[in-house]
């Protein structure tokens, strides 16, 4: 298949408070001790009843019962997420903005400082509730659905000890510091893909969060709605892949259309009439960029339209009309086309091979290998904002 994206720069929006700024109030905050003076209207967020999975910023993986356990002392640990009941928890709000944390498999066994201690790290058990201080978490919201958690008894955070990426380490509690080893995002659904109720792992809160200036076109249903042309999107892999993948998609969004504000290309007085057999049906000048990834050219509006089953060669005009379709568009480019690379921005984002070579399928040719490293900067930062929205890592080779 013949894919060609032409870049083009456009306005950008005012700049936006970024996640790193409205996570320094909160930092500070606990690194002084009044954590809990701010904790109850942010703890509101978290709803009674409701199981959730709880993703470590700084690992990517998941609070999970030790070996799915239900017993008195089983450890609460980091693990990698495998969407198990023994990764579910279902929060039951007791008072004062507090919770107690229980396993979806055996909820009266909750989280439980093991010690009934005051001291920096007192491990994290499983324990049968009852009623105790101890057994009792206060959740803190930093930014979109990352929190830390306080204990009520000690008024110290849930921690991963010496910030690890391992399987298997206990958590224990720590006076409160700000990092991201204290930081977890929070799924609702649980026991699953821990996905956002509608199936999409960015919720619609979140969407609107990274995008406050888009275009009415833009909407949050459109794009879910053409989630099933490539079902494989964001649903591929861990939880924690799935997130990646889709900030990594809504990030090179964002910079091809300035935050979601352009449907259309600014200049339409290019002729991106290539010469094939079809030609140009709608007309010469009608291929112009459309879309969240800008589709241009008469060839890319065949190829779409013949993958989607959608007559975009006659029809170019769908694209800026139909959200869904446009969505859709960009999905498609996403999934199948390797541009100036080797593999496609998905296989990029569920293989491992990171956010930089997703910049390279889409326009490596003038932003990669040292040439606009201005314009790819842009879009790992919109790549690293959305992943801090969404609670997982931005992971390794970002640029290219």
């Amino acid at each position: 298949m013949r894919t060609f994206h032409l870049p083009r720069r456009r306005p950008r929006p005012l700049p936006r408070l970024s996640s790193a700024m409205a996570l320094t109030g909160a930092a500070v905050l606990a690194a002084s001790g009044l954590t809990l003076a701010m904790a109850p209207a942010a703890a509101a967020a978290v709803n009674s009843g409701e199981s959730y999975t709880v993703t470590n910023l700084n690992s990517g993986k998941c609070v999970d019962a030790r070996a799915a356990g239900t017993a008195n002392a089983t450890a609460v640990q980091q693990y990698a997420c495998n969407g198990t009941a023994a990764q579910n928890w279902v929060f039951t709000a007791t008072s004062g903005g507090y919770f107690q944390v229980g396993s979806a498999a055996g909820t009266a066994q909750v989280w439980d400082d093991s010690n009934v201690s005051s001291a920096d790290g007192s491990l994290i058990q499983l324990w049968t509730y009852g009623g105790g201080n101890n057994q009792q978490w206060l959740p803190v919201l930093e930014s979109g659905s990352t929190y830390h958690f306080v204990n009520r008894f000690s008024g110290k955070c849930l921690d991963v000890p010496s910030a690890s990426t391992a399987d298997s380490v206990q958590l224990q509690q720590y006076t409160c510091n700000g990092t991201a080893a204290q930081s977890f995002n929070l799924s609702s659904g649980g026991g699953g893909t821990g996905n956002p109720p509608g199936g999409f792992v960015v919720s619609e809160a979140q969407f609107n969060q990274m995008f406050p200036n888009r275009n009415a076109f833009y909407t949050y249903s459109g794009l879910t709605a053409a989630l099933s042309a490539y079902p494989g999107f964001a649903t591929t892999g861990s939880t924690t892949v799935q997130k990646q993948e889709a900030a990594a998609f809504l990030a090179n969004v964002d910079h091809e259309t300035g935050g979601l504000v352009y449907v259309t290309e600014i200049d339409q007085s290019g002729n991106y009439c290539a010469s094939e057999s079809y030609g140009c049906p709608a007309g010469t000048y009608a291929y112009y960029g459309r879309g969240p990834l800008q589709i241009s050219w008469n060839y890319n509006y065949k190829a779409a339209g013949d993958a989607l089953g959608i007559d975009l060669l006659d029809n170019p005009y769908l694209v800026q009309n139909d959200a869904s379709v446009a969505w859709k568009t960009g999905l498609w480019f996403w999934d199948t086309s390797t541009g100036g690379g080797s593999m496609t921005s998905h296989d990029a984002m569920v293989n491992g091979a990171g956010f930089g070579q997703t910049i390279r399928a889409i326009n490596g040719g003038l932003e990669c290998n040292g040439n606009n490293t201005a314009e790819m900067q842009d879009r790992i930062n919109d790549y690293q904002q959305f992943t801090q929205i969404l609670g997982v890592p931005a992971g390794s080779n970002l640029s290219c």
